[in-house]
């Protein structure tokens, strides 16, 4: 799914980097073990293969890596599942391990005995369904605004000022005034578009399980306020993340909404920027969908292996490969000891982890595999919004409707 974004949110490709390697059927204690990760952009020589070979020495085993396409990497590990043949570790975004759990493919971390007693309450919940946990998250990504000073200043705007919608908005008038551009973002009708939503889906209180409450209409009826008086423009329709993203680096606009795979991008500008946490409704931090992968350990026919998949995952997963991870995928670390050693190296991340603090899976709430169900509508609604074709109130309605009949 789009980008059900996050999962290459850090630049997938289309294509795998290596042959599509089915498991070994060796018995624990050596051999070869396969892993299967959604980061086909990295060849042997990444920081990220040379963590799993290592990870592989120090547990005595080879390693059999191969990188997929995060859509293709689900649609194999499904059929693997079925043939009897799956990886013995699996990196997935997030959102697929309730479709992977569903199906049966994945182990549960009480079966598997992976501790995940470190891990954010919050970033954990993308993986799991009911009472059980399927794995362990490498890392997450969420959405903040970047803004432009300059920009700001022209407009005289404190940057202080921004606390919730009022004031965001009464900003945005000022830089338009000023002959300035307000914000951009990705509303395209996609799972990226909801994806950019959600904070404010979320920020005004609202439930993804109704979808047309009052507080979710006011979040479309505010994108939609801010077309019609100019402070977004009507590109965001069909921009995606990374378009949006172009149109801040041009130097106009006031804001963009966009992740931390951009940080490297916004130094690269020419301009002074800042980040600050999306703003709740009312104020406070708008909780933002986390993007990212978990770390899992598929069903095996020969569960004796399962001891020596533990050993990997906890590897892979280690407070000092983690921070190594993290770094190499542009993520915020999943426990707050290496959040805390990541902001200690680089200051600009404090927002990014509040942010990540803040966050919540799409698949939380128990929603799991109705998420896509849900989302779907919601970005149509919001398309409809936008375009002028629907009301808000209206848009979410039909919305709702058609959630509630797919989800049944």
């Amino acid at each position: 799914m789009a980008v059900l974004a996050a999962g290459c949110l850090v630049g997938c490709s289309s294509a795998p980097a290596g042959q599509g390697a089915a498991a070994s059927s060796q018995s624990a204690g050596g051999g070869t073990y396969t892993i299967w990760d959604p980061y086909p952009q990295y060849d042997d020589s990444s920081a990220w293969v040379k963590l799993l070979d290592t990870c592989g020495t120090q547990a005595g085993v080879t390693i059999e890596r191969t990188g997929y396409d995060t859509s293709d990497l689900t649609n194999k590990a499904l059929l693997a599942a079925q043939q009897g043949n799956a990886p013995d570790v699996i990196v997935v975004d997030n959102p697929v391990i309730s479709t992977l759990a569903e199906a049966g493919v994945l182990t549960t971390t009480a079966e598997n005995k992976l501790d995940i007693s470190a891990i954010s309450p919050n970033l954990l919940a993308a993986g799991q369904s009911g009472s059980d946990t399927y794995g362990v998250p490498i890392g997450a990504n969420t959405l903040a605004l970047y803004y432009n000073k300059a920009v700001l200043d022209k407009a005289g705007v404190e940057i202080a000022s921004i606390t919730d919608w009022a004031s965001l908005t009464a900003a945005l008038e000022r830089v338009k005034a000023a002959g300035k551009k307000g914000i951009t973002f990705s509303a395209i009708g996609t799972e990226e578009g909801s994806f950019q939503f959600l904070p404010w889906f979320w920020g005004s209180g609202a439930r993804l399980t109704k979808l047309d409450s009052p507080e979710g209409v006011s979040a479309v009826a505010l994108w939609s306020d801010w077309l019609k008086k100019g402070y977004a423009p009507n590109s965001v329709i069909n921009n995606t993340q990374t378009t949006s993203w172009q149109e801040f680096a041009g130097g106009d606009y006031a804001f963009a909404e966009n992740g931390t795979w951009q940080l490297a991008n916004a130094k690269q500008t020419g301009f002074e920027y800042g980040i600050i946490p999306i703003p709740g409704k009312s104020g406070g931090t708008a909780p933002a969908p986390t993007g990212g992968e978990f770390v899992s350990v598929p069903v095996q026919k020969d569960t004796a292996r399962y001891a020596t998949s533990q050993q990997l995952v906890t590897c892979l997963t280690s407070t000092d490969n983690s921070l190594a991870t993290v770094t190499t995928l542009s993520y915020i670390a999943p426990t707050e000891a290496v959040q805390a050693r990541q902001v200690t190296e680089n200051a600009e991340l404090e927002v990014w982890v509040a942010a990540v603090n803040a966050a919540k899976g799409r698949t939380s709430d128990d929603l799991g595999t109705k998420y896509p169900k849900i989302s779907e509508p919601m970005w149509g609604a919001v398309q409809a919004a936008l375009s002028e074709a629907k009301s808000p109130q209206q848009a979410m309605t039909d919305a709702q409707t058609a959630a509630a009949s797919a989800i049944q």
